[in-house]
């Protein structure tokens, strides 16, 4: 007979965020990194005469998903 009354399994729960607030803050850092985004493709368009294979918007996008899921599990 196994005894779990010392030392009982922790039934973990995790609980997602609300999408509400996941997507306020993706909008919200969305929106911060795009100016930012628009000035190094810019540069670095006006750098190499040629523009860059991804655009100041895919790259704000990305910046955001990396980001965002970073404020959630901190």
């Amino acid at each position: 007979m196994t005894d779990f009354t010392t030392d009982a399994p922790i039934a973990r729960v995790r609980t997602a965020p609300p999408k509400r607030e996941y997507y306020a803050y993706f909008t919200l850092i969305f929106l911060a990194t795009l100016p930012l985004c628009f000035l190094t493709w810019a540069l670095s368009a006006a750098r190499r005469m040629e523009l860059p294979a991804k655009g100041p918007m895919a790259k704000a996008w990305t910046q955001a998903r990396i980001i965002t899921p970073q404020i959630f599990n901190a």
